[in-house]
């Protein structure tokens, strides 16, 4: 009897690919209905917040009806507010499947399409979230790392204390206390910038406390460590202030040296270790090549414009990349990252030195008063890409802290409580009875463990953070979304308010299927089904 060949197998791809796809499928559907459902309940109650006439109404103008007719007819305000829905819909739908007219999200009661204004909302708040959101994410997981390796030590007991006073604190109470203390103190400061005796003792008593905290050991090396910190800093401060460097601030090159070096070995040694030879020439490399482009492209830097940063940057990304993939030999992917880290962070420091150099000028400019409270750019001001620069720096710092600083506590409870929890596992104990170095068991054992539940609080925290976009673009007269959602909830206008909603939901949609992905990528056992 002759046998029957088996069927053949798909393919490996097909097996991986064919549930992906549908898993895809699936959330988007999903995301869909949930996002017209949302739209829904969002459109009614806004509408009903308030009176839409309310203003024409009470005004004395001879033409107030013919106001008022045109209001009505131009936002359908005869029809009621669930059926009015659907006509706000429909111009939505424009917006994914292109028909005749385009993209129609309404228009706001001055007329003003809201399609044009939300993009210039979305970029005011996105340059003033983005930054907050990712300092925040890699400076509270890295200082919940360390507490969770100083496990009830006074520098974690000081962290925990000071991670609840902030979470604890209102985002415009942050932003109020910031703008009092920091910039109009700083901006008086550099008026007569001479720091007192007092002062630099002050300063160097708190540094040093800090990092006694942070480094521990006996009291011997914990006095070792504040006397000799606390008199550095203490130092600097007095040589800061006597050489002028408040007014006229500069790395130069003796500093932008030792950062480069610093970072490069930073870098290699926590993610390949003290012994790795080729870690060290990738590192290695990408530091000279920065010391090398801090004094041959200072001639670039004087003619740059935004485009020529840009180019700079991807190059140095490339770069980066490029290198650790020619020394990398069998460990080509670490070296690759290491690589690219290095070069990034690197250029980082030629790019700040550069932006340090145009300080002076630039607070010439504002009257000397470089550290802004209000609005997102000086008015009128021109000048350079790095006056510009900088404009848009000092304009974004003081709201920039003040998210960063809510989020970033949460995000230091939530890594140190999810690394001790790691490393209480099986594995972990196993590794360390194994031998292994502790820098291997916290780096590819323990973080990677604990960031699949940080990816989902990243993913849930990006809808807080541009919800307290909202109050702190308010208190320092930003005009991004926050602006467009108190303005149309304010009067009634919901338009606006809808295109905000958009604006969040889509986001908050989309960080929540990218987490579901993270998990796959952290742990292997997550499989999509």
């Amino acid at each position: 009897m002759q046998s029957v060949p088996a069927p053949a197998s798909p393919p490996v791809e097909s097996q991986v690919s064919a549930p992906m796809v549908s898993f895809i499928a699936r959330r988007l559907l999903v995301s869909v209905l949930i996002l017209i459902a949302a739209s829904l309940i969002m459109y009614v109650l806004a509408a009903y917040s308030g009176d839409p006439l309310s203003d024409l109404e009470g005004s004395s103008s001879s033409n107030k009806e013919a106001l008022i007719q045109a209001r009505v007819h131009a936002q359908h305000l005869d029809v009621i507010p669930p059926l009015r829905w659907f006509l706000w819909l429909g111009g939505v739908a424009k917006c994914v499947v292109p028909v005749a007219g385009g993209c129609d999200l309404g228009t706001t009661f001055q007329n003003q399409p809201v399609a044009q204004l939300l993009p210039q909302a979305v970029g005011s708040t996105l340059q003033l979230v983005t930054a907050s959101f990712l300092l925040a994410i890699v400076l509270g997981i890295a200082l919940g790392i360390i507490t969770a390796l100083r496990v009830y030590s006074g520098f974690d007991y000081t962290v925990t204390t000071v991670s609840f006073f902030l979470f604890s604190l209102p985002s415009f109470l942050m932003a109020v206390l910031l703008k009092s203390f920091i910039a109009l103190g700083y901006n008086n400061f550099l008026a007569h910038p001479v720091l007192s005796p007092v002062s630099l003792v002050v300063c160097g008593v708190v540094v040093g406390v800090v990092l006694q905290l942070v480094v521990g050991g006996s009291w011997q090396r914990r006095l070792y460590i504040f006397l000799g910190s606390g008199a550095v800093t203490a130092l600097v401060l007095w040589y800061m202030s006597a050489t002028g460097w408040f007014t006229r601030p500069a790395l130069g090159p003796v500093v932008v040296i030792l950062l480069t070096a610093a970072i490069g070995f930073v870098v290699v040694s926590i993610l390949a270790g003290a012994h790795n030879r080729r870690a060290w020439i990738t590192g290695g490399i990408n530091v000279v090549l920065a010391i090398a482009a801090y004094f041959g492209l200072q001639w670039l830097f004087a003619i740059s414009t935004a485009g020529t940063i840009a180019i700079l940057a991807v190059l140095t990304l490339v770069i980066g990349i490029v290198s650790g993939a020619i020394v990398g030999g069998p460990d080509r992917g670490l070296m690759m990252r290491i690589g690219a880290i290095t070069a990034v962070l690197s250029g980082g420091v030629v790019l700040i030195d550069r932006f340090m150099q145009s300080w002076h000028n630039y607070s010439e400019l504002v009257g000397g008063r470089p550290i802004a409270t209000v609005g997102s750019q000086t008015p009128s001001l021109s000048g350079d890409v790095w006056i510009t620069g900088l404009d848009s720096f000092t304009h974004l710092l003081l709201p920039t802290v003040s998210l960063l600083l809510i989020s970033f506590a949460s995000y230091t409870r939530y890594a140190r409580s999810g690394m001790l929890d790691v490393f209480d596992q099986d594995y972990i104990r196993t590794a360390r009875a194994k031998g292994m170095p502790e820098r291997t068991v916290v780096v590819r054992h323990a973080v990677r463990n604990m960031l699949i539940p940080i990816a989902t609080i990243i993913a849930t925290d990006v809808g807080a953070l541009l919800g307290g976009a909202v109050i702190t673009e308010f208190v320092f007269a930003i005009s991004g979304m926050g602006a467009l959602f108190n303005s149309g909830l304010s009067r009634t206008d919901v338009n606006p308010v809808m295109g905000y909603f958009l604006v969040i939901a889509i986001t908050a949609i989309a960080f929540n299927f990218l987490a579901d992905l993270a998990y796959a990528a952290l742990d292997p056992r997550v499989r999509v089904r």
